[in-house]
């Protein structure tokens, strides 16, 4: 769930319970990296995976403050040599708002060409940036000569993708949609106003 304007801390709690996702857990991770800071806005997303014959479910709680990003992933896990019985794993990472150098909101819609503006889009992709973790994507170059031989080096990009999150219609419905929009716009311009 996202909400903007005046939030507390609760309203966030309740979103976790919302998730039926550890709430307890979760909960006590957030506001842990929170702490006494107001929060601005938050988007509270849980995933369901499936791995071989396994289902796993994973959450992840996006949380904005006056001056953090604050990022949570809560995963579960099987029994396995480390630990016979199911674990669960939470990280916090929590980055100054001066720090995010992208936020990308990806739209996907159905038949573009009668699309009316204020229409839901059916999935988003926001993908957030800080320098935390660089994607170099590496290939051979070329000339446009076919005959030629010659060593024409490398060509590619480099990305920043700390964090992609995808929400859609389908998989999560429209309100989710409509709350990962919000939480975007929140975060972009607090980029802005941080900037200023």
């Amino acid at each position: 769930m996202a909400k903007t304007g005046t939030t507390t801390t609760q309203d966030l709690r309740s979103a976790i319970e919302r998730s039926g996702y550890y709430p307890a857990l979760v909960s006590e991770a957030v506001e842990a990296a929170v702490g006494p800071e107001p929060i601005t806005s938050y988007l509270v997303h849980q995933e369901t995976t499936f791995d071989a014959n396994e289902v796993r479910r994973h959450v992840t709680v996006l949380v904005l403050t006056p001056s953090r990003f604050v990022v949570s992933h809560t995963d579960e896990q099987s029994g396995d040599a480390t630990s016979p019985v199911p674990y669960a794993t939470t990280s916090t990472e929590c980055v100054r708002i001066d720090r995010i150098n992208s936020v990308v909101l990806s739209r996907m819609v159905a038949n573009p060409e009668t699309y009316t503006p204020g229409t839901m889009p059916r999935e988003v992709v926001l993908t957030i940036g800080w320098g935390a973790v660089q994607r170099l994507d590496l290939e051979p170059a070329g000339c446009s000569d076919p005959n030629c031989e010659a060593d024409h080096g490398y060509t590619g990009s480099a990305t920043a993708d700390d964090l992609s999150l995808r929400v859609s219609e389908a998989g999560d419905g429209p309100e989710t949609v409509a709350q990962a929009l919000i939480f975007a716009r929140a975060l972009s311009e607090a980029t802005i106003a941080n900037r200023a």
